[in-house]
């Protein structure tokens, strides 16, 4: 993480040694992976054609929703803050 709002660096592009790039996108290819799963039991994955695994400079794992509708956008937003509503919120909120 590279800002004060934990935004993540550069992708990598150029590959350094002895940065563990394989870590992290693994992590993030999981993440995204189990992102994609719940999108399709929603019906939502063509609206997330570029849903992709990444990786920044220094090996962390981003995962890339890339460019979507402001409809798309929206329905996110709102399953995001209908999932924060529900009991889950408070263990997320808890959260070590």
């Amino acid at each position: 993480m590279t800002d004060r709002r934990g935004v993540v660096a550069k992708r990598a592009e150029d590959l350094s040694p002895g940065v563990p790039y394989a870590r992290g996108w693994n992590r993030a290819r999981r993440s995204a992976g189990t992102l994609a799963d719940q999108l399709v039991l929603l019906g939502l994955d063509s609206d997330f054609p570029g849903l992709v695994a990444d990786v920044n400079v220094f090996g962390d794992g981003l995962v890339q929703l890339d460019t979507v509708s402001p409809d798309a956008a929206e329905l996110l937003a709102q399953l995001i803050t209908a999932g924060f509503e529900g009991s889950y919120a408070a263990r997320w909120l808890n959260r070590p």
